[in-house]
């Protein structure tokens, strides 16, 4: 009898015991689990189809500017080396960090903006680098606005609709980079940080009080500085982007080779290097157009795989963004993964004429290494909001859990109740 009633003790607890080993291995996964594997597969994807493009599109460059063919290839394979790195470094840091190291970062932005107009270091005809063409600071500007206006407008949620108390530091500093940027001229980067700048209000939970308010305050004081005769360059670009906008028939000969490129490429495109406008004048194929060679290689289909790449990168940062441990998090998960989106948005609209030419690379495929890294920054930062959130989930479920286990392990055990027969003590 007694064996039997172990036996029976035994198939009692082997179900609890499974269920429990199956909640431990959950709870206690790897920690690499807790990385957004969505989010890392398509972020592969991008850059395998980045480099490839970019030994396709600058071959020909490479050759006649370098005397190789390679070179162009090279430098983007190193900077995709230092850019993984340095995704990988901040996937472990914890991003409740930036809190502290915004400012500096926004600091040394503006101080590198001012470097490119006392260097004035010019190539193709603008000033936006420094170091030979190392460095494009209105790049790494894009990243810190994100990441200054997280933190800024996080600090101040409970004041997000009393105007007064942040409307003008902030149209100030939205103004102040965009007309440094503007003086370079980088048209589309200024577009850029003005629809961010918009875009954090609306994400702090901001309306459209808000939302014209700092977007006019911003253009009045670049406007302002920009008429300051320190860069006298600005208004000429800023009335040619105009005049563009109102006569779209005067598109300049680069928005018509893409526009080519892609005609030649119709459904399936003519293949991997047999691109003919990268050879016949389309300006920049290997960065600022090189959505045009992909048009013309790839076709109408690989451009549409491309475009939905991007289409889950949002997806997983949104969901990234809504799964944060806390507002900073959402904060930043969403603006980072909207920027980026924003960038490519703008790089396509160029290529196929919505919007004028002025020097905006496509996130992940255009040759440049201040835009890959920054660009992969962005995709650490995310990461780590990620893998923040993971370990905040498990935290949460590995107390309960315990719990369970405790009572599961010896079901003759129970928790002791009052006894019936005790009674209450005598109040005198």
């Amino acid at each position: 009898m007694g064996a039997g009633t172990d036996m029976n003790v035994k198939r009692e607890r082997d179900p609890v015991k499974t269920e429990s080993v199956k909640q431990q291995s959950k709870v206690h996964r790897p920690a690499w689990l807790g990385f957004d594997i969505p989010l890392v597969l398509v972020i592969i994807s991008l850059l395998i189809f980045g480099i490839l493009m970019v030994y396709s599109a600058s071959a020909d460059y490479s050759f006649q500017v370098f005397g190789s063919a390679t070179y162009v290839f090279q430098r983007q394979a190193l900077w995709m080396g230092i850019g993984t790195l340095v995704m990988i470094v901040l996937t472990f840091i914890n991003y409740h960090r930036w809190s502290s190291w915004a400012l500096y970062l926004m600091i040394g932005t503006l101080g590198l903006l001012v470097g490119v107009l006392l260097l004035q270091e010019e190539r193709y005809g603008a000033v936006r680098s420094i170091f030979k063409g190392s460095i494009q600071p209105s790049e790494l500007a894009k990243l810190a606005i994100v990441i200054y206006l997280s933190v800024w407008l996080y600090n101040r949620r409970s004041q997000i609709h009393e105007i007064r108390l942040w409307i003008v530091p902030l149209g100030t500093i939205l103004g102040v980079v965009g007309a440094l940027i503007l003086m370079q001229p980088d048209l589309s980067a200024v577009i850029t940080v003005i629809l961010l700048g918009a875009m954090m209000i609306f994400l702090a939970g901001g309306g459209m009080k808000q939302l014209s308010i700092v977007m006019v305050l911003g253009v009045v004081v670049g406007l302002i500085l920009m008429r300051s005769g320190l860069f006298p360059t600005g208004p000429d670009r800023v009335a040619s982007y105009l005049a563009g906008l109102k006569d779209p028939v005067s598109y300049s000969d680069h928005v018509r080779q893409a526009l080519e490129a892609f005609i030649r490429g119709g459904w399936f495109g003519a293949g991997i290097g047999m691109s003919q406008t990268k050879l016949l004048g389309l300006p920049f194929p290997h960065t600022d157009s090189i959505f045009a060679v992909v048009g013309e290689e790839m076709g109408v289909f690989g451009s549409a795989i491309l475009v939905l790449l991007y289409v889950i990168l949002m997806w997983r940062g949104l969901t990234i963004a809504r799964r944060a441990p806390d507002g900073l998090g959402t904060l930043l998960a969403s603006g980072l993964s909207i920027w980026l989106i924003t960038e490519a948005s703008i790089n396509m609209a160029v290529m196929v004429g919505l919007l004028p030419f002025a020097g905006n690379a496509l996130p992940f495929i255009s040759s440049g290494g201040s835009s890959l890294l920054v660009a992969m920054s962005a995709v650490g930062i995310l990461l780590n909001v990620s893998r923040q959130a993971e370990k905040q989930k498990r935290s949460e479920e590995r107390p309960s859990h315990a719990i369970v286990d405790l009572r599961g392990w010896d079901r003759r055990r129970r928790i002791s109740r009052p006894s019936r027969s005790a009674k209450p003590a005598v109040q005198e």
